[in-house]
């Protein structure tokens, strides 16, 4: 196991490597100059200048890419250019909101995606599978900011149940009661990426439903809800994991219209800031991050494949 482990994490040294090229390459094609765009259009091509000197814009691209990159090995991923910060605290400070969104949403996304998208297979091609069926298109095919507004309306104008906006920092606080402010957030979340669920879990349990040892299982005696769970489901996993996994991330990092709907200051709008700011530190800081997020998800699915099919080996 641990010779296994040693093995994936060096051979993610190149894709992190290559990522980190990337990443320094895409954000110095965008078009503007972050020294312009920081002074404003009222300032002179000498003050321009002079804070591209003093912010090393004006050095060749490798080497302010070593700079970077040096930087980075060592914890620091520069400081952002609009906040005055280092980038790293900005998104610290960011990643409470985007991180409390993602796990909310992807525990509701289970919750519901999976247990349905069993009775869709399991009662295949009834009243209740074609009903599901049809929810979950109608909730995948549903515009995020549409679903938002509707429910903000809903639950927080004419009903009241629910702020409609903001987010006070739980862990500063120490107030749970605070997390209602993320209820109509994460449910706007959680409803189209729910129908993914289902209709995976669901072809996934009709693939393994027609295998040759499910027969033999029910040949042998077993109970359905025996074959059902322990040789349908546990094998039909597989697959689920690898989509709920990078699922999860893809929340925590790209909830950009969620978070400007409800007003939440999360990764999603610092990214969209940064961009637009051409606040090059902290857009690298950010995409960076979540590809190294993506990756060590990817070592994670990959480890938990080997208790969910034990056909599969570490070796």
């Amino acid at each position: 196991m641990l010779k296994y482990m040693l093995k994936r994490l060096l051979s993610m040294i190149p894709t992190f490597l290559l990522a980190s090229i990337l990443v320094f390459s895409f954000m110095h094609l965008m078009p503007g100059d972050p020294a312009g765009v920081m002074l404003g259009d009222s300032a002179t091509p000498e003050q321009v200048q002079v804070l591209r000197e003093a912010m090393g814009f004006d050095r060749p691209l490798y080497v302010q890419f070593l700079r970077w990159f040096g930087g980075m090995l060592q914890g620091d991923l520069g400081n952002s250019i609009f906040f005055h910060k280092p980038v790293l605290r900005v998104i610290r400070d960011r990643a409470e909101v985007s991180l409390f969104i993602a796990c909310l949403s992807m525990a509701l996304i289970v919750l519901i995606g999976i247990p349905i998208g069993m009775v869709s297979a399991i009662r295949y091609n009834s009243v209740a599978d074609q009903t599901f069926s049809a929810a979950s298109m109608l909730a995948a095919s549903m515009p995020t900011f549409w679903l938002g507004l509707n429910l903000m309306l809903i639950f927080s104008v004419v009903l009241g149940w629910l702020p409609s906006s903001g987010f006070p920092s739980v862990v500063e606080s120490g107030n749970l009661a605070n997390l209602k402010y993320l209820v109509l957030p994460c449910v706007t979340l959680a409803a189209p990426n729910s129908a993914l669920i289902i209709r995976l879990t669901r072809a996934s349990m009709l693939d393994v439903l027609r295998e040759g040892y499910v027969t033999t299982a029910r040949a042998k005696g077993l109970s359905e809800l025996g074959v059902t769970l322990k040789h349908v489901f546990r094998n039909s996993l597989i697959t689920v994991i690898s989509v709920v996994g990078f699922t999860f991330v893809g929340l925590a990092s790209g909830t950009v219209v969620t978070e400007t709907v409800f007003s939440l200051p999360g990764i999603g709008r610092l990214v969209v800031e940064s961009v637009l700011r051409r606040d090059y530190p902290m857009i690298q800081g950010v995409i960076l991050i979540v590809a190294v997020a993506y990756m060590l998800i990817n070592l994670l699915i990959d480890y938990g494949y080997t208790f969910l099919d034990p056909r599969i080996r570490i070796t």
